[in-house]
């Protein structure tokens, strides 16, 4: 299927797109790329704003940062698809996606995957919005330390495109489960995690097999 864009280049404004949460979604999409020294070179698929490339760009200058997007008017570095990258293969130590795959059908899911380890050499780390509402426990009473504590409730409804949003886990069809199990057979799963911060956002930190 050719995709086309969903959202204009005002959809990313700040008072809009970096609600808290997501703010602390970029903090653990730069970490787990920053953090491993064996990473000089990243392919980030439909970033929307530059806010990764501007912190890496401080914290691992280093680092060789494209973007990939089928927007003209975020201008990408490689205008593409992630079901057709039009890259070499082994090209990045990683590739990462983050809240990016939902925009594509279900079908192109694995598409997508496979494209994004054809043109990896190392990782591959993948975020998807986790639909359901979230127990959460936030306590610190001095002198001991912070104690969090989240669990995610359960609530299987049927998806609807919103325009966006093709499918999310945690919706009838798409248990975590199920997409666990898509992704290890193509990759070691070596974390997998909801931030506390944003019980919206489900991690998949991968290398490949």
């Amino acid at each position: 299927m050719n995709y086309e864009p969903q959202v204009e280049q005002k959809h990313y404004s700040f008072e809009k797109y970096f609600y808290p949460g997501r703010w602390m979604s970029y903090w653990y999409q730069t970490k787990e790329i920053a953090s491993r020294e064996d990473i000089t070179s990243v392919l980030d698929v439909g970033p929307g704003k530059p806010f990764l490339r501007n912190v890496l760009s401080i914290d691992r200058p280093d680092i060789s940062y494209q973007t990939l997007d089928i927007a003209d008017d975020l201008t990408p570095d490689i205008k593409g698809s992630v079901t057709s990258i039009p890259v070499a293969d082994n090209t990045f130590d990683t590739v990462c996606a983050f809240q990016v795959l939902e925009h594509i059908e279900f079908k192109d899911f694995e598409v997508a995957l496979l494209e994004m380890k054809r043109v990896s050499k190392k990782y591959v780390f993948v975020s998807l919005p986790h639909f359901g509402g979230a127990i959460e426990v936030h306590v610190r009473i001095p002198p001991l330390k912070l104690f969090r504590f989240a669990l995610k409730i359960p609530r299987p409804i049927t998806h609807v495109f919103n325009g966006q949003h093709y499918w999310e886990i945690g919706k009838k069809h798409y248990a975590p489960k199920k997409i666990r199990q898509i992704m290890q057979t193509h990759f070691d799963i070596i974390d997998e995690y909801v931030p506390f911060e944003n019980q919206y956002h489900r991690f998949f930190i991968m290398k490949i097999k």
